[in-house]
């Protein structure tokens, strides 16, 4: 890969499925029930790269 190469459209969303997984870990600490939407939303992520996937 180059040094000015661009992420496709699924690495996008893997970075935006991990940030949200990691968020959702260290909210289960204090906030149970952020770290549920969290998660809600990393699973929602996944579908999309699922669907990406499939196409």
């Amino acid at each position: 890969m180059g040094l000015f190469s661009r992420k496709s459209k699924s690495d996008k969303l893997y970075d935006k499925y991990n940030k949200l997984m990691e968020k959702s870990h260290k909210a289960s600490t204090t906030n149970r029930k952020r770290a549920d939407e969290l998660y809600a939303e990393a699973e929602a992520v996944m579908k999309q790269i699922e669907n990406l996937d499939e196409s």
